[in-house]
């Protein structure tokens, strides 16, 4: 029952053994609430609710945090561009992303801290900092000294002689042009809060510092986000953090992108592909299923076709659900396959996880063709317990209370193809075998496999090869 993880830090995958037995501590950065998420801004709080899921499968007591940036230049910048307060446009940008992760099943977080709420806590770690020897404050701001801190590069893989100066800042105040921002002081109109050393507001990487210190301790066992925050924002937290003395994470963790023509997706895309425009045109479950198809360490190449496609390869296990659990009645969701187990300790392979329930789903269906109850109904418990580990089973809650879109749709599938099906059984019967065919084809056209049992024809969405 061992989990093996890749860390960046390490450059390698690491068996995983829990700072205290029994239990996980995950920080994730999570949104900078500038504008409403895209389906890239909500992969990873989609990846790290599945790593989450099969924590607590494994037995663990599992703590996730997850930080909103509700302070920063762009959500500044689009405040005055709109004439509103920072703080409006940022809750209603956090409400926005709240909702995201809502329709997409994503369990809420032990804890979602915001930055604007921790200023003491930055204050208290800034100090530290300054006694230590680790940054300075220069005209109202302050600094990180990088060339004080050896390891800075650690988690990049960066030389520190090779790096450009830190894009933060710009002031001629800095020591070197590499330290970065700790504390912005104020500039005239722009919100601030009082410190030693005068008002302003975070810089970004503290605050992420501050937080996990608070909610998780000096020591936690996994820190997350994307792969674009390996530089700087990773960095400079490990390099703040140990400074001033914490050990911090023992893993890092980091998702990839969602891209679009091999670039990562980005605001200036426009709104198609807004998490509330791109649930109008699948049912939010199958988006989860999109999401969450590949492995987290490899990018996503966003097309209409690949969503269709893997809407169609959802709705083919949903299919199995619902007929198998017309048949069998409802069971429990129980065990789940070896194989699936391998390929979720394996640095949480979802694409060879996902395949093992398609291929228990085979059988399954296999089983119902025969009459074979009792297979059937093991087959639907252990898939229902796998569906629900990735939170795509369509019986549980958040699906079955909100989303009934698909169980209608399967009704209305399922009335038409019956009557499909009988008008095919009266030719068989009057032996016009050349109508029975051709109803058979159609249906295979439309992608819908018969199977003819003792008991009666029976459907089922084909299999793609």
């Amino acid at each position: 029952m061992t989990i093996s993880l890749y860390d960046t830090a390490a450059r390698q995958s690491r068996a995983f053994t829990p700072l205290v037995p029994g239990r996980v501590s995950i920080y994730l950065c999570g949104a900078t609430v500038q504008a409403p998420p895209h389906i890239g801004h909500i992969r990873s709080g989609i990846v790290f609710d599945v790593m989450s899921r099969w924590f607590a499968h494994r037995g663990y007591d599992v703590t996730l945090v997850r930080n909103v940036t509700d302070i920063d230049d762009k959500i500044i910048a689009g405040a005055e561009s709109e004439g509103i307060p920072y703080w409006q446009l940022a809750m209603r940008n956090e409400r926005a992303f709240a909702d995201a992760y809502d329709v997409l099943g994503c369990l809420p977080p032990a804890g979602e801290p915001r930055a604007t709420g921790h200023v003491p806590e930055m204050v208290t770690l800034m100090e530290r900092l300054i006694a230590g020897g680790h940054a300075y404050a220069a005209g109202g701001d302050v600094y990180f000294d990088v060339a004080s801190w050896p390891q800075y590069g650690e988690l990049s893989g960066q030389r520190v002689d090779e790096m450009q100066a830190a894009a933060d800042s710009s002031s001629d105040a800095k020591r070197d042009p590499r330290d970065f921002a700790l504390w912005k002081s104020a500039k005239p109109g722009e919100p601030s809060w009082d410190t030693p050393w005068g008002p302003g507001r975070p810089g970004w990487h503290l605050e992420c510092s501050a937080m996990a210190h608070k909610y998780l301790g000096a020591a936690f066992d996994i820190h997350g986000g994307g792969l674009d925050l390996v530089f700087p924002h990773h960095e400079n937290e490990i390099a703040q953090s140990k400074a001033a003395g914490d050990a911090f994470a023992s893993y890092w963790l980091h998702n990839y992108w969602v891209t679009t023509s091999g670039e990562k997706m980005s605001k200036s895309l426009g709104n198609s592909l807004l998490v509330t425009e791109v649930v109008k045109r699948v049912r939010p479950i199958e988006l989860r299923y999109y999401l969450v198809a590949s492995h987290y360490r490899s990018h996503m190449e966003y097309s209409e076709d690949a969503l269709q496609e893997a809407g169609a390869g959802f709705r083919r296990l949903e299919s199995f659900v619902r007929h198998a659990t017309q048949r069998v009645g409802e069971t429990e969701p129980s065990i789940v396959c070896a194989d699936f187990e391998r390929a979720m300790d394996n640095d949480f392979g979802l694409p060879a996880a996902l395949a093992a329930i398609h291929e228990v789903a085979t059988d399954g269906n296999k089983a119902l063709a025969s009459g074979n109850d009792v297979v059937a109904r093991g087959a639907l418990a252990s898939v229902r317990r796998m569906l629900a580990i990735l939170g795509i089973d369509p019986l549980a809650s958040p699906w079955v209370d909100r989303d009934t879109a698909g169980s209608e749709l399967h009704d209305v599938v399922d009335a038409l193809v019956t009557g499909q099906l009988e008008a095919r059984q009266q030719a068989r019967k009057s032996k016009d075998f050349t109508t029975a065919d051709a109803i058979r084809d159609s249906l295979a056209a439309a992608g819908i496999a018969i199977d003819d049992t003792a008991e009666g024809a029976r459907w089922s969405l084909l299999e793609e090869n």
